[in-house]
């Protein structure tokens, strides 16, 4: 029997982040995925600054920013004319302490081919083909089931399936949810002539039966995404004729326009939150614990700081001697986070509010989790739980000291004590104000005051720092 640290069921952005951030941390990892490959379509297509800057901090970055491109400004059409622009974000600029502002849109089969490729860089492990169907646990461990092959033991197992995860199901986790949008939808990956690449070409419903179509081009790739919605009811034909039909039927261009269907789904816009994150020693990620309407730009994203922030924890328990109640702030920290982005999620679908800034996540934090200790009477604008802005401190950027699986620690404008983690020492800045600010691998501030005899030697036991 095969024996890791971690199983990690699904190869998909949350399986693979995951395995990059426990692979650079030396813990022994499996990703197993049911495909035989990795995910072919352009489902979830942007990626939001905050995950850009998760990518900085896993190294695929660069190769990510490559990949991809800005979204395109819409353009409507009627009739075979274009009617006008159409603005689907507000604007938002870059600051010194959010350097990236805008989102990138990149296909997620192009995602994952860059994360699988990080991943095998630091050597780790995916293996496809291997579906898993049932999971045992003790107080030792997990087992795993396939539907094939031998079983697996793994001290942990963490569940990024997708949302009709069977490892969910198999823990007996109820997942609580709505259809946000009852009518049906196709999504295809396709090749076509006669539109431009320069927008994102919108076609409204016309008043007949059909809905709207609207077709996008995919940034670092000669493919566009299209997207298209049906009547209550209606099936929805992903043959390739039936995605040149839709495209005939409610634009300027005939079936033939249409030169190739490289990928095509149907679905139906849900929101769903899993009633837990953990059972016992697996622990719930991605899809497999919420699901997200496609308005936005959220679910990939979301997923994605899933796995970034479970990493370091499992980290922490299985390598620097954390105790083992350090997992359950995973939960504490991300299922409040993931309801609360459902709900932006479905207020952009509803028309309720635009997308902007809320939409780049780079205003999540964790202020009310059991992991944030402010000690400080007078906490100045970064508080404990907050995430951990850049900025240029006595010449060191602070983006570039907080890169790597480590803690850090900022002594601002007061005396920087002994810690077992790297220190950054500089005057107070107008980011942060003053103080001793311990930030977490993933970015956000766990610990802060004003002296370190504050509680800073019991915060650093109880994550495993000595």
């Amino acid at each position: 029997m095969t024996t890791v640290d971690v199983l990690i069921a699904g190869a998909g952005p949350t399986g693979l982040a995951l395995g990059i951030d426990l692979a650079r941390r030396g813990v022994p990892a499996l990703v197993a995925e049911r495909a035989d490959t990795l995910f072919p379509g352009s489902r979830g297509k942007g990626i939001q600054p905050r995950t850009m800057e998760v990518f900085d901090d896993l190294g695929v970055l660069d190769a990510i920013r490559a990949a991809g491109g800005g979204y395109p400004v819409g353009m409507v059409w009627r009739d075979g004319e274009r009617l006008g622009e159409h603005h689907m974000f507000d604007p938002v600029e870059a600051t010194d302490d959010s350097p990236c502002a805008q989102p990138l849109m990149v296909p997620q089969w192009r995602t994952q081919e860059i994360l699988y490729a990080r991943l095998a860089e630091l050597g780790g492990r995916v293996a496809f083909g291997r579906e898993v169907v049932s999971v045992t646990q003790d107080e030792e461990g997990v087992t795993a089931h396939f539907a094939s092959g031998e079983p697996v033991r793994a001290r942990y197992a963490v569940a990024a399936d997708g949302g009709r995860s069977t490892v969910r199901r198999a823990l007996g986790i109820g997942m609580t949810g709505e259809t946000v949008d009852p009518h049906p939808m196709l999504v295809a990956d396709v090749r076509i002539t006669g539109l431009d690449r320069d927008n994102w070409h919108l076609f409204p419903p016309d008043g007949g039966a059909g809905g709207h179509l609207a077709i996008c081009p995919l940034a670092g790739t000669e493919d566009f995404q299209l997207t298209a919605s049906f009547p209550r009811g209606a099936s929805v034909d992903t043959t390739p004729d039936g995605v040149r039909k839709v495209v005939a039927a409610r634009s300027h261009l005939a079936p033939e326009d249409v030169t190739e269907v490289r990928w095509a789904s149907d679905f139906r816009a849900r929101t769903a939150l899993a009633d837990r994150f953990r059972a016992g020693r697996v622990l719930l990620a991605g899809d497999a614990a919420h699901v997200h309407p496609p308005t936005g730009g959220q679910g990939l994203n979301t997923s994605v700081q899933d796995a970034y922030n479970l990493g370091w924890k499992l980290g922490a328990v299985l390598r620097d001697g954390a105790p083992e109640d350090l997992l359950d702030t995973y939960e504490e920290e991300r299922r409040p986070t993931a309801a609360d982005v459902l709900g932006l999620s479905t207020r952009v679908l509803r028309g309720e509010t635009r997308r902007g800034a809320a939409t780049l996540q780079l205003g999540v934090g964790y202020r009310h989790s059991s992991l944030a200790r402010e000690t400080r009477p007078a906490p100045g604008p970064v508080r404990a739980g907050d995430r951990a802005p850049d900025a240029t401190v006595d010449g060191t950027r602070l983006f570039d000291a907080f890169r790597g699986p480590h803690w850090t620690l900022l002594a601002l404008g007061t005396q920087a004590p002994a810690a077992p983690v790297p220190v950054v020492r500089g005057p107070a800045h107008p980011t942060y104000g003053s103080g001793l600010f311990l930030v977490r691998p993933d970015g956000y501030v766990g610990w802060a005051g004003d002296t370190a005899a504050a509680g800073l030697a019991d915060y650093l036991a109880r994550v495993g720092l000595r």
